[in-house]
């Protein structure tokens, strides 16, 4: 028996792109034909044209050794130099390469040339302090310029970076120095965050008292002004250092195989897991991407993607893609309500941000606070918007158009993962038919398909296991240090398939929807529900704003489905009586999609329990279910809202 992963929401709404956009748009039906006609060549196509190499590749994609992929690895560059170098040599130089926004209020803006030299001076003093080819450097540091001269600094040079998102405890940034034996740290006294400063160079030295010693030196960037402890000899002003060095450096190339960066992924217990991903194939797809994905046109677009730079979508789409392809990017250090709800609105006006890419977290949270800050504000330089990090809610979806773009201007949603390295399931925008909800197609060059239990493949409509079939020139390498973890984790299911641990289900159309972590999908009464849909149901009524979906244990099904719902603000004020909200919820479940999926419980609650990068934490939610002891909170924004919310509930 296979099983297969049930679905009974169904979306209707379609999206043709217009035809001015059309007209206009970077991709075309070509590069899906090139890629179906020749995938290898059609890669080594788009290795060429997007990126300059030192030494030329003569051989695409080395598969001897699955699940080590290596690909263009006879080839050299510097991922760097191609980031910025090349650019400047082009005549970019005057371009504007980051818009900056300090919470405080304070900007800088950056050209390529003034980032090309301000990276090179830091490479210079990264080598003078020891650091080389395949060394690791650990970065720590708030949403500044600095973060990405560091991670550029050390790709220049050859040594492999590790950030560590700054939100994160010292324990955790303990065993993320220990597991990569990183030799250097680059942080902040603090950085700015809902209006104050938030120490980091401490976490820093009560995490290097935990390691096993590796760490030679601290390199640190003066940004909150707030004092720090300071040891001499291994503690280094970055302000004393930096901008006394050379801005002369003659990079060299690297192998394409040639590690780039090592990414924790959080939430991980026991040993950290870290991600390796090497410089060619990475670079290659994220430069594609960026560009066809988000329609660039580097010469007129503002791009604003709002992740921080210590998780992967801030590596490929802050850092990497942007700076490869020549962008102007905004680039923002606080909180979207800091010092006011329609603080990123601001910043859209202010910048005229033509292309803005953010979590369907952050659109929930507005959709709470009401069309009414955005509509404050002057958006009308938008013309494309993308979502990232979690299935986007049909509605979600429908209010980011509407109220965010006015209406007519396509929005993406894009899948893809840590271990995927670039995006690798989207609509095209001036190609594809849009449907609010759907991740929709692979990306040119990309395989996946969907399987049952027992690796069946789902053929026509259905859901199951999203995997992907052919290796990818972005995917992982490997998990630090452990090669029989990384085939263990990912590819031991389905052999010579990578497992990406999501389910998904393909509609009428062949168009692709995510359904959430394998984990998060429940077993009532034998079927098969995904918490994703039912999520998509409640924030689908006009009373809710944001919605969470967890399985709990039930004698009579097996599993029960249990909701935490937050109303928006103007119905909250309305409703009296949260039991009446919940009944009304319930019974809006159970006609959208059927009895089955109806919530036993609906809890109104007015938070989420969220990490720093807007990541709902449904294990805590699943606890406080079951009725078990709240689990680890460490890395959630606001510590004490498990607290909050089990009042509520209770």
């Amino acid at each position: 028996m296979t099983v297969q992963i049930d679905h009974a929401l169904e979306e209707i709404r379609r999206f043709r792109p217009s035809p001015e956009f059309a007209a206009q748009a970077v991709a075309d039906e070509h590069l899906a034909e090139a890629a179906r006609t020749d995938r290898l060549g059609f890669w080594a196509d788009q290795a060429r044209e997007l990126l300059d190499w030192e030494k030329p590749f003569t051989r695409t994609l080395d598969w001897s050794n699955p699940p080590f992929a290596k690909w263009f690895d006879d080839g050299e560059l510097n991922v760097a130099v191609n980031c910025l170098d090349r650019h400047v040599a082009a005549g970019l130089g005057d371009r504007v390469a980051i818009h900056w926004e300090g919470e405080p209020g304070d900007s800088r803006d950056i050209t390529y040339a003034e980032l090309t030299a301000e990276v090179k001076q830091a490479a210079n003093v990264l080598t003078e302090l020891g650091v080389g080819e395949g060394d690791r450097v650990a970065i720590y540091l708030p949403m500044i310029p600095e973060a990405i001269v560091s991670m550029l600094a050390v790709a220049r040079i050859g040594a492999i970076h590790s950030v560590v998102f700054g939100g994160f405890s010292a324990d955790s940034l303990a065993s993320r120095i220990d597991d990569a034996e990183a030799s250097l740290v680059i942080t902040a006294d603090g950085g700015y965050r809902k209006g104050k400063v938030f120490p980091l160079k401490p976490t820093v030295d009560e995490a290097i008292a935990k390691t096993a010693g590796s760490v030679q030196h601290v390199l640190v960037v003066r940004r909150g002004e707030n004092e720090v402890p300071w040891t001499d000899g291994r503690d280094l002003w970055w302000h004393e250092t930096v901008a006394d060095a050379s801005a002369q450096h003659e990079a060299q190339g690297f192998t394409a195989e040639h590690p780039l960066f090592i990414l924790y992924t959080s939430g991980t217990t026991g040993k950290p897991k870290g991600i390796l991903h090497t410089s060619g194939g990475y670079l290659t797809q994220v430069a594609f991407t960026h560009k066809n994905v988000f329609d660039l046109h580097p010469e007129t677009d503002v791009y604003w993607c709002t992740a921080d730079v210590g998780w992967i979508t801030g590596h490929s789409y802050v850092v990497y893609g942007p700076l490869a392809n020549g962008a102007t990017q905004v680039v923002y250090e606080g909180t979207p309500d800091t010092p006011h709800p329609g603080r990123w609105w601001e910043i859209v006006e202010k910048y005229k941000v033509s292309i803005l890419y953010t979590a369907p977290t952050a659109i929930r949270s507005f959709m709470k606070l009401g069309r009414q800050i955005p509509q404050a504000f002057n958006l009308r330089s938008l013309r494309l918007l993308g979502s990232v990090g979690e299935p986007i809610n049909p509605e979600a979806w429908i209010w980011y158009r509407h109220v965010i773009g006015g209406g007519s201007i396509p929005v993406v949603d894009t899948w893809w993962q840590t271990e995927t390295g670039a995006i690798m399931i989207s609509a095209l925008p001036g190609i594809t038919d849009l449907k609010p909800g759907s991740a929709q197609v692979p990306i040119p060059g990309i395989s996946v398909d969907i399987l049952s239990d027992d690796g069946t493949p789902v053929e026509g409509e259905g859901g199951g296991l999203l995997v992907v079939t052919e290796p990818w020139p972005s995917m992982l390498r490997g998990i630090w240090g452990d090669p029989e973890r990384f085939k263990e984790t990912y590819w031991e299911k389905f052999g010579d398939k990578y497992f990406a641990g999501d389910g998904a289900r393909r509609d009428e159309d062949g168009d692709i929807w995510l359904l959430g972590r394998v984990d998060d999908v429940m077993n009532v009464s034998g079927h098969r529900l995904s918490t994703a849909e039912i999520e998509s149901s409640l924030v689908a009524h006009p009373w809710t704003a944001e919605a969470a979906v967890v399985g709990a244990s039930d004698e009579t099904t097996g599993q029960a489905v249990v909701a935490f719902v937050i109303l928006k603000a103007s119905q909250a004020e309305r409703i009296n009586d949260p039991a009446e909200a919940s009944e009304e919820l319930r019974r809006h479940v159970s006609a959208q999609i059927g009895a089955i999926a109806r919530p036993r419980q609906v809890f109104i609650v007015n938070e989420l329990p969220k990490t720093r990068s807007g990541k709902i934490m449904r294990r805590l939610l699943r606890d406080l279910a079951e009725g078990r002891e709240i689990g680890d909170t460490t890395t959630l924004a606001d510590t004490s809202i498990m607290q909050v919310i089990s009042a509520q509930v209770r």
